[in-house]
């Protein structure tokens, strides 16, 4: 029988998502509107709501829903802002940016993730997503600052360059620590080159290329 994706759509939004306490009705909204399994790969679209964390190739996993909702709730974008996504990977969460922002700038080191994000969003009919492809942690430089950044790869250490794209008063949402257990953390620009630092929840994701822990110094 032929899986009813609006029904799915609908359980993963009620079932998972809103009883991890997200609870902002624009965040279940865009949820609940942007097409998810057109976002997978083909063999994972009977997939697309569970709770799990799906490959998406070069070592790299799509967010569970429940971690996507927390995260899109907890940078409370509001319209007309800008905002820096890096790790593109399947376009879906940058679809969801845009949808509750004004204008999305996402970059990824890997070109087919870059291209099929592309692919995907024109599919979906979202004009207000830039794609880049480059490596963020050394080398790529956006234009310009950034009302919020989301780091979707985990980060040993917050790169100082991440923090220096935010205009004043932004926020920058990434996962440090040490895998298993990293914490998702939420930096706010106060001005003279001080954040206030808020961690938010636990979870486990891969770590974005260079930015993982220093290996352990074996004589």
């Amino acid at each position: 029988m032929a899986m009813n994706f609006e029904q799915a759509r609908v359980n993963m939004v009620e079932n998972q998502v809103r009883p991890w306490e997200v609870l902002d009705a624009r965040v279940l909204d865009v949820l609940g509107r942007v097409r998810r399994e057109d976002f997978v790969a083909p063999e994972h679209r009977q997939l697309a709501f569970a709770d799990l964390c799906l490959p998406l190739g070069h070592g790299e996993v799509m967010m569970k829903p429940v971690i996507e909702g927390r995260v899109l709730q907890a940078l409370d974008l509001k319209p007309g802002e800008r905002v820096l996504e890096i790790g593109t990977g399947s376009g879906f969460l940058a679809a969801c940016l845009a949808n509750l922002a004004g204008n999305v700038v996402s970059v990824d080191m890997h070109a087919d993730f870059t291209a099929a994000a592309g692919e995907r969003l024109r599919t979906a009919g979202i004009t207000n997503v830039e794609l880049a492809t480059g490596e963020a942690v050394n080398n790529w430089q956006p234009q310009g600052l950034f009302d919020a950044v989301v780091v979707t790869g985990a980060v040993f250490r917050i790169p100082e360059r991440f923090l220096a794209w935010l205009k004043p008063g932004g926020r920058l949402l990434a996962v440090r620590g040490e895998s298993p257990v990293q914490h998702v953390m939420m930096f706010t620009q106060e001005g003279q080159g001080r954040f206030r630092e808020e961690s938010l929840f636990e979870t486990d994701l891969p770590y974005l290329a260079h930015a993982e822990p220093p290996r352990p110094f074996v004589f």
